[in-house]
């Protein structure tokens, strides 16, 4: 059986089995038996052919990791844990954010805390300068989702749209910046995602608990791991579900 799985990785890294075998020192036919009768890699080149093709091993070899080992990875990225978003120190979002020098991903309802930090805006639009891609997805102010947790938070008819709408108000000096996009969304948020390159912070939602109340994970990326890419293709899902945002 072949590994379509490994095939399909190399085809989206524009790889060649060659290729794959030349980054890891490998020859080209063990590549090609990986793929085509499904053979699983020596521990090493697992890892090595997993970072070049950036998907988790457990992805790409699911019989390779026993389940405590991959239980183990997942707690491995997880690089802190917060009873509330508003405990994340503030200097970690600085750095996470200073840090970044490929993507950016934030999925929100509002986010109305990002835009109070000092210099959000202008950072966002320097990152973009120097080739940072940003994608910022609302929730959608006329969407039923947006009406049902602003009822569940307690916060009254109208309120969640209404700091939606608010806080729009701020990114527009970065409306039509090359390499930012803004998108609307209309899916239930079960969490607010905040993506800085190879780290996150996921703050989990709770019914009836506001999202600066309710619990917060700091993330790394790990090659074998899988966590971390469960919250990274979540918000591709939503992306693409989504809509372009209109002020």
């Amino acid at each position: 059986m072949a590994n379509e799985r490994l095939r399909d990785a190399l085809l989206s890294a524009g790889l060649s089995t060659a290729d794959a075998a030349e980054k890891i020192g490998v020859d080209p036919k063990t590549v090609e038996r990986w793929m085509t009768q499904d053979r699983t890699p020596y521990p090493k080149h697992r890892n090595a052919l997993a970072a070049v093709l950036a998907q988790p091993e457990s992805y790409l070899w699911p019989a390779a990791l026993p389940p405590e080992r991959q239980a183990s990875i997942a707690a491995s990225e997880i690089v802190g844990a917060y009873p509330h978003r508003n405990a994340v120190p503030l200097d970690l979002w600085d750095h996470l954010l200073a840090e970044a020098r490929d993507r950016i991903d934030v999925l929100v309802h509002a986010g109305q805390f990002l835009v109070e930090r000092p210099n959000f805006i202008r950072t966002l639009s320097e990152k973009a300068a120097a080739g940072v891609t940003i994608r910022i997805n609302f929730g959608d102010p006329a969407c039923r989702a947006v009406t049902l947790r602003s009822e569940e938070e307690q916060l009254g008819k109208g309120v969640l749209a209404a700091r939606i709408r608010y806080g729009l108000a701020a990114y527009k000096p970065l409306l039509d910046t090359p390499g930012i996009e803004f998108r609307f969304h209309k899916t239930t948020l079960y969490n607010s995602i905040f993506r800085f390159d190879e780290q996150m912070i996921v703050n989990a939602h709770v019914y009836g608990v506001p999202g600066a109340h309710a619990p917060a994970l700091h993330l790394r990326k790990l090659g074998a791991g899988d966590l971390f890419d469960t919250y990274a293709t979540s918000f591709v899902d939503v992306w693409t579900l989504s809509k372009p945002a209109t002020w």
